[in-house]
This record gives C-alpha cells, sequence and structure tokens, in this order.
C-alpha cells in the first residue's frame, strides 16, 4: 500500500520517488484537468459543495431533471435517476427486488454494489445457467457487471445470449463502461437492450467515466418511476448538482478526452510484442494480469499499477494496468518496452 498527498495523476510520488502510474478508475483524466476543474468550480459557486436534502423536498432544484434526461438519452434509455454513488444505485436495485416475487442470481464477478452479504455469486455461468433452469415459480433476476475483468461479458455478452432472456430481469452494473464504453459514451444498454430481457435496469457509478462522485440508473419510464416511490430513494440526499451539471457542461471536453483514451489503447496494444499474459476485453483500457512477479518488477522499473484484495482483504487479488486519456505516448512506449522485457526475460 502506498500513501500519496494528492490526487494521482499520470504520476504519482512515494518517498520521494517519482513512478509512472497505471492504475485507478480515472478513465479520462478528468478529475485533475483544469478546464474540468474550473467547470467544477463554477457549478459550485452556483449550486453549493452539497445538497443534503431529499429529491422529494417541496424546494426541487432544476439541474437533477435537466441531467437525468441527459444521461437517458445518452445511454439510449428512457429514463434514468441519479443518486450520490454508484454503490447506493446497485443497492436500491438491490433492495428493490428483494422480495417474495423474484428469485436473484449473481453472475461470476459481479460487483458488491449489487449484493449483500448473504446472497451468493455463481462459481461460473454453467452453474448459473442450471440454477436458471430449475426455477419455475419465481420471476428470475440476474445481476452482473459489464466490465467483469474477465473478458465474459462487454462487448458481446456472449453467456448472456444462451440465456431465455426473454424471462429474465436483467440488472447491470455498468460502472466501468458509461462514459466510455458505447456509442458516444453511453455504455452498454443500447445493446443490451436489443438482447430484448423481460426487463433491463443499468446502475453505475458516474466516478469512473466522468470525474464526480454520483451514480445512476437507467431503465424504462416505469421502472424509474417505481424506484423513484421508494423511501431508499426519497430517503438519501441527492448527488452533489454541481458534480452533475459539470458531467453536462464538459461535454465537449469528456468526447476528447474519450477519443485520446481510445488512441492511448490502440497505441499500447501496438506497441505490445504480446498480450497473452493479460485479460482484456476489446476496446477497454483495463490489462488484467495474474503474476506478482511482473507486478514486482513494474515497480522496480517506475511503473506502479493497480495490485491490491478487492473488496476485502480476504478476496482475490486484484493486479490491473489501466490506461488513462492523461498518458502521453512516451509514457505508453515506456510501460510497453518494460512489458515487452518482462516477457523476454521469462520465456
Amino acid at each position: 500500500m502506498f500513501t500519496i498527498d494528492e490526487f494521482p495523476d499520470r504520476t504519482i510520488s512515494v518517498d520521494g520517488k517519482e513512478y509512472l502510474y497505471f492504475g485507478g478508475t480515472s478513465y479520462l483524466g478528468l478529475q485533475t484537468n483544469a478546464d474540468f476543474q474550473s467547470l467544477f468550480i463554477k457549478n459550485i459557486k452556483k449550486y453549493g459543495t452539497a445538497y443534503s436534502a431529499s429529491r422529494k423536498s417541496n424546494i426541487k432544484i432544476s439541474i437533477f431533471d435537466e441531467v437525468d434526461a441527459y444521461l437517458a438519452k445518452m445511454s439510449g434509455s428512457e429514463s434514468c435517476i441519479t443518486l450520490s454513488s454508484g454503490y447506493l444505485a446497485g443497492q436500491l436495485l438491490c433492495d428493490y427486488f428483494s422480495t417474495t416475487d423474484y428469485q436473484l442470481f449473481y453472475a461470476p464477478n459481479t460487483h458488491s454494489a449489487l449484493y449483500r452479504n448473504h446472497q451468493k455469486l455463481s462459481e461460473n455461468w454453467m452453474e448459473l445457467e442450471n440454477s436458471l433452469k430449475k426455477l419455475t415459480n419465481k420471476t428470475p433476476v440476474l445481476f452482473l457487471d459489464s466490465i467483469d475483468f474477465q473478458a465474459n461479458n462487454y462487448p458481446n455478452y456472449n453467456y448472456l445470449k444462451r440465456l431465455a432472456l426473454e424471462d429474465i430481469i436483467l440488472i447491470v452494473d455498468d460502472s466501468h463502461g458509461i462514459g466510455i464504453t458505447g456509442k458516444n459514451g453511453g455504455g452498454s444498454f443500447r445493446f443490451l437492450k436489443s438482447l430484448q430481457p423481460k426487463n433491463l435496469l443499468v446502475s453505475c457509478s458516474l466516478g469512473k467515466g466522468f470525474g464526480v462522485q454520483a451514480g445512476a440508473i437507467f431503465g424504462n419510464l416505469n421502472s424509474i418511476d417505481q424506484l423513484k416511490q421508494t423511501p431508499f430513494f426519497g430517503g438519501a440526499s441527492p448527488a452533489t448538482p454541481a458534480a452533475l451539471a459539470t458531467i453536462r457542461d464538459a461535454q465537449e471536453l469528456i468526447k476528447i478526452k474519450r477519443a485520446q483514451l481510445h488512441k492511448n489503447t490502440e497505441l499500447f496494444l501496438s506497441k505490445l510484442s504480446t498480450t497473452s499474459i493479460f485479460v482484456f476485453a476489446e476496446g477497454h483500457p483495463t490489462f488484467n494480469f495474474q503474476n506478482e512477479l511482473l507486478a514486482t518488477y513494474l515497480k522496480e522499473n517506475g511503473i506502479i499499477v493497480t495490485n491490491f484484495r478487492y473488496p476485502t482483504e480476504k478476496d482475490s487479488l486484484i493486479s490491473r494496468i489501466v490506461l488513462s486519456a492523461s498518458h502521453t505516448n512516451q509514457d505508453i512506449s515506456t510501460l510497453c518496452n518494460i512489458l515487452n522485457s518482462f516477457y523476454t526475460c521469462t520465456q
């Protein structure tokens, strides 16, 4: 574990030494971008630093409905609600469907935002498929992550296509996709909708692709209206209005950053001598590996990557190279040279 005293950008300083940083989830590098920060500060001056009242209050700030509509259009959904975090968005959906009318199922590698401690993840997709076939008297609700970091789902969702989705309510966490994948950064909603599930709801954090502390849920008008009526939604403080307004106001900057991220990903792949040591999804800027020696080798050569146990110390080690729109061509070339050297030395 490394302790630093500022937000990690393309480089970080640890114990007086500067490292290239290829970790975290700041895919577009917005958190440290001066133009993005200026928009955020401008919106803080208008909307304040926080808004701690319920969205059911008799005083209503228009930016909530405006950004909900903006995000819905971007994702390709009929409707959207925003919340204070992606975790809260996932827990709202878990809570809503935790009734006797539904049977909840969890795909492998589903994020903890979508379940409670007593709920069990499937060991593999075959187990999940067999469990769904046995269900007879309840409506099945299937939870999964779009980006599961094992390349099982996004972009083609081949396992999902094997299921009788017309009978299944589909709940998908798109936290690592929204803002950077899909048409105009709209994530996976459009594609998942084309698979024609019984119903579709997509939740996400807006902090990874949009650089602000907030969450969202996308779905049809009826489903979103029902979620708005819950005590869970009405009793929670909403996302900070200034953060939501900045997503809308920074849309041109976000578009530029997304294009740069895709260029960086293409450059990275073009300079690697092999991709065999990684598990990755086409079009996504994360590259997962299970090799302690590689993480150590990278650090010894001035590069720090994501490398920790998540979500608890008892869980599996996550080792991941993460590309950002902030990385320069030289940063990526340096990384690839070190990776190619490691591969050569270990053959």
